[in-house]
């Protein structure tokens, strides 16, 4: 099973990035869940979102303290809301920086996998506001190949109706332009 967190600020599609996820695994054959954590429900409140993969059943739905992969929706989370807690040493970090991998792993001195991506740029140039969710999709795609990147244009289409498009191009563009270490 792969369990992953999200963290992202209210209006940012934290949440529904990780149904994205989910709704993808599940058509390629997966069991998936996804479920949010809110604090205060404003838009720029920090947000949780969670999902978990998995070949077999999901009988767990409790929140993902040790987390394998940590995806940050916004880089200043990374200040005030310690997305590192209880991400596996092994694990792998998907920022959205315009800072390298290298100075991210410097600057918080995490052993695992660090990757980036500045996501807030594609979504402006892409879909016109700063919205990183789907870039950060492309990003978590491009550093672990938990899916194939068809397999969310069904979910796109069905979520996103018109603008199901420019959100997958921001998707690809983002698997394309993100960082890895080494």
């Amino acid at each position: 099973m792969i369990e992953i967190r999200f963290h992202g600020r209210g209006g940012q599609g934290a949440v529904t990035t990780a149904e994205l996820l989910a709704q993808a695994s599940i058509a390629e054959g997966r069991w998936a869940q996804a479920f949010p954590s809110f604090g205060p429900e404003r838009r720029g409140a920090p947000v949780l979102a969670f999902c978990r993969v998995s070949d077999q059943r999901i009988f767990n739905r409790n929140q993902i303290l040790t987390p394998d992969i940590v995806v940050v929706l916004d880089s200043s989370l990374m200040e005030v809301a310690n997305p590192l807690q209880g991400l596996k040493p092994q694990g792998v970090l998907v920022v959205n920086s315009e800072l390298s991998p290298q100075e991210l792993k410097q600057k918080y001195n995490f052993p695992g996998k660090v990757v980036t991506v500045d996501a807030t740029k594609i979504a402006k140039e892409v879909l016109g506001l700063p919205i990183t969710n789907t870039a950060m999709l492309g990003a978590l795609l491009r550093a672990t190949e938990i899916i194939k990147i068809e397999s969310l244009e069904e979910p796109f289409k069905q979520r996103f109706s018109k603008n199901a498009e420019i959100n997958l191009q921001a998707c690809q563009r983002a698997y394309q332009e993100t960082r890895q270490e080494g």
